[in-house]
């Protein structure tokens, strides 16, 4: 090669070099520009700058893909963030949060390709804008997911040879907070939140001076050197509201009692629903009121909860509740008879327990499958 054409060449070289320089620096320049106005769509904030937000469920790598299972209240939906549309940073930023961290998030909404099995919500958010608002320890107690394990599927997974964890009852007390995340609980708290009567609710003082009932022992305190108890019963301020022209209260409130007795039925803390109301003609209001109850609790629980009661069965197997429309009412003679005919021995001026044998003669003849309230009267 002479030295005129390896001059050429390297002048050459050279002019492909600073262009190269030149697309580096532009490219470096876009990225730059990119990584600051999308910074601001992601990061650690105070709760003081946004509303209360949704909590981080589940997070899994695919690719440049994050897919984020994203819940509140019980419901859970799929999140999908792109790297192509939110940039490499962004994507970094989402797949180092830690489970149960609360976060806020900004995105469309739009039917997935695919149906989707993991979550409640058959739709995807495709993220825009992620905040996280409080970040969640690495090492949780527990995980809300194998909290809402159901006792099937441990068994089948210990079947197939890949075992489950399994919460137990001292973890899940122990760190209620996180427990009470699962959908079974927030099912369970939300059909409770929807037996609802045409009572006015009233709620009653919980420290009293003096037992509201003579039967059962109380839970005693001194209060500022005065003896005071845990309450036993609404009982008296319920007969205080009828009083007071309310006709008609209730209340769903703790109840203390300090049972002497160590059974499975029996418990120093419980929570009642107390009902008090006036009679206007005769007691039978009374069967009138129990037999309206109960089929109008079964029938809106299953009218409004279907999703809850779904989310409750997947954790707890059982049944649907089958019962009649209208109380079964007898005479105490007619229960007699009724007894007698199906071949048990009973006493008609004898201490006995008619409702209940009534009851499981009912039980006995639907085969389980139904259930009864029977009123007694005279």
């Amino acid at each position: 090669m002479s030295k005129k054409e390896a001059k050429k060449r390297a002048a050459k070289l050279e002019k492909l070099h600073r262009k190269q320089e030149r697309e580096e620096a532009t490219s470096s320049c876009l990225s730059l520009e990119e990584d600051e106005s999308s910074s601001s769509n992601y990061g650690d904030v105070t709760l003081s700058e946004f509303q209360p937000a949704v909590e981080g469920k589940e997070l899994t790598n695919v690719s440049n893909l994050v897919e984020e299972i994203v819940g509140e209240s019980g419901f859970t939906v799929q999140c999908m963030v792109k790297e192509a549309r939110v940039g490499a940073n962004m994507v970094k930023f989402v797949k180092q949060l830690s489970r149960e961290s609360v976060v806020e998030l900004i995105g469309v909404v739009s039917p997935p390709k695919d149906p989707l099995t993991g979550t409640t919500q058959q739709v995807e958010i495709h993220v825009r804008k992620l905040y996280c608002l409080s970040r969640s320890s690495l090492n949780l107690p527990l995980v809300v997911e194998d909290a809402a394990r159901s006792e099937a599927d441990i068994e089948n997974s210990v079947k197939n040879g890949k075992p489950a964890a399994r919460v137990l009852q001292d973890t899940r007390l122990n760190n209620r907070v996180i427990e009470m995340r699962t959908p079974a609980n927030q099912a369970i708290f939300r059909i409770q939140g929807q037996v609802q009567t045409g009572f006015l609710e009233i709620h009653t003082p919980k420290v009293n001076a003096g037992s509201s009932e003579g039967g059962s022992a109380v839970f005693g305190l001194d209060y500022k050197g005065q003896p005071a108890c845990l309450a036993q019963s609404p009982q008296l301020y319920k007969q205080m509201a009828i009083c007071c022209d309310m006709r008609q209260v209730f209340e769903v409130g703790s109840v203390f009692r300090a049972e002497d007795s160590f059974t499975h039925r029996h418990l120093c803390e419980f929570v009642g629903l107390d009902v008090e109301m006036e009679i206007r003609r005769h007691y039978s209001e009374i069967m009138d009121l129990v037999g309206e109850l109960f089929p109008f609790i079964f029938t809106k629980i299953e009218e409004r909860c279907p999703k809850e009661l779904e989310s409750v069965r997947k954790q707890y197997p059982f049944q649907s509740l089958k019962f009649l429309p209208q109380t079964l009412r007898l005479t105490f003679a007619e229960g007699i008879q009724m007894l007698k005919e199906a071949g048990e021995e009973v006493d008609p001026l004898g201490d006995q327990n008619l409702r209940g044998n009534l009851g499981s003669l009912f039980w006995k003849s639907t085969r389980r499958s139904s259930t009864c309230c029977i009123a007694i009267h005279r």
